[in-house]
């Protein structure tokens, strides 16, 4: 059990016996007075958002997830599956998936986050590295400054084709480094 004051962004904790990740935690209050929390938090299990004010002292139990590495296999709607180094098969709806659908690829290597024996996410790699299948020309003169433009990337599944902002520079058929956690452009990869 650890008290609220104690609970950091990013943990997952049990509210109501639910499993909840906090993404946001406002500290209001004084020493004198006593501090409150109010944290914004997400359901593991269903993803539904929720907002809580909690006590200083308040206890909450704080939750380890178990991982596993596994293998993208494919998309039975509205399900994506998911396979071990032992064979086995994991699935997991699209509506936990988050923005890890935009760069799932077939046979791509990621981590199920697994909550009471279930599979309830999946982790991606920091860095990927995935190719512009569609990009508009850059138009000559659009130079000042840090110009970006709209290039969709390459997927598993075509109606998730993603956009990423690229540079002018960046063209059709390059492959491109994006960070998964922020959704950005790093670099072009050459072979």
């Amino acid at each position: 059990m650890k008290f609220a004051k104690e609970i950091r962004v990013g943990n997952i904790i049990m509210v109501d016996s639910k499993p909840m990740i906090v993404l946001r935690s406002d500290v209001n209050g004084s020493s004198r007075t006593g501090f409150t929390y109010k944290w914004k938090m997400k359901n593991l299990l269903t993803n539904s958002p929720q907002e809580n004010v909690f006590r200083g002292d308040d206890k909450f139990d704080v939750v380890v997830l178990d991982k596993k590495p596994v293998t993208y296999s494919y998309f039975a709607d509205p399900l994506f599956v998911f396979m071990d180094q032992e064979y086995n098969q994991y699935e997991i709806e699209a509506e936990n998936m988050g923005d890890s659908i935009n760069y799932l690829k077939d046979g791509m290597e990621c981590e199920a986050v697994f909550y009471d024996g279930k599979a309830i996410s999946v982790e991606l790699p920091t860095t990927i590295v995935r190719q512009v299948i569609y990009s508009e020309p850059a138009v000559k003169g659009n130079t000042s400054g840090n110009v970006l433009k709209e290039a969709k990337i390459e997927n598993a599944i075509e109606e998730n084709c993603h956009i990423v902002q690229v540079p002018l520079f960046v063209s059709q058929d390059d492959m491109i480094e994006i960070d998964t956690r922020t959704n950005e452009y790093k670099k072009v990869v050459r072979n």
